[in-house]
């Protein structure tokens, strides 16, 4: 690729990876309610969630999703349900007090790691982006197209990583503030529990 190509690409996915999403809020969430290690912790969680994504592209797979409105519903609908239950369970708990020491909590990080990678690997439209976004930086009939395309995904994820990871540091760092406000740590929750479900709500409209 030219330099001129690997800055278009750079500039688009740096675009794509900072606008606010499904990861980011929940890497922000969690950041406030658990604190650093957990914020991190849900940034590996969503970039892994990634993976799978840019491999279906690379395999062919993107190609099934789009052909099939069964198994795009399929998956679509899994990943509705799943945010729709991230909702409930985040509006379930808005009155309840956060934990100081959540960060370290017992069984913490497992769950926290499920949630991330659940939340990304049951939206199929990463499946389509990439199978419709990376091959724009890889010209038809180019020696190795299949390697450069999982080059350019690997870097698309390490951004991912480094963007999800600086948001959920600052919602981290804002977390001795928002411990000293219950009335306003109520707000967040109901708050992130309406995004969720605004997002449910928008991936259930989606379509090929």
């Amino acid at each position: 690729m030219s330099a001129a190509s690997w800055t278009a690409f750079l500039l688009t996915a740096t675009v794509i990876v900072v606008t606010p999403g499904t990861g980011s809020l929940y890497t922000v969430a969690t950041g406030l309610a658990r604190g650093t290690r957990a914020a991190l912790l849900a940034a590996v969680a969503c970039t892994l969630g990634v993976l799978p994504h840019l491999l279906a592209a690379v395999t062919g797979l993107a190609a099934l999703l789009h052909a099939s409105g069964v198994a795009f519903a399929v998956l679509k609908y899994l990943g509705v349900a799943y945010l729709l239950w991230m909702a409930w369970a985040t509006w379930r708990g808005r009155r309840e007090p956060l934990e100081v020491d959540a960060d370290r909590r017992p069984g913490g990080t497992r769950q926290v790691l499920v949630s991330g990678v659940t939340l990304n690997l049951l939206n199929p439209k990463l499946t389509l982006f990439f199978f419709a976004f990376l091959p724009q930086f890889v010209p038809a009939g180019t020696p190795g197209a299949a390697g450069r395309i999982l080059l350019l995904g690997g870097v698309f994820a390490a951004l991912t990583l480094v963007v999800f990871a600086a948001y959920g540091a600052l919602a981290a760092g804002l977390r001795a503030r928002v411990l000293a406000r219950p009335r306003l740590v109520e707000r967040l929750r109901a708050a992130f529990a309406a995004s969720f479900a605004v997002l449910a709500g928008r991936l259930a409209l989606e379509t090929r």
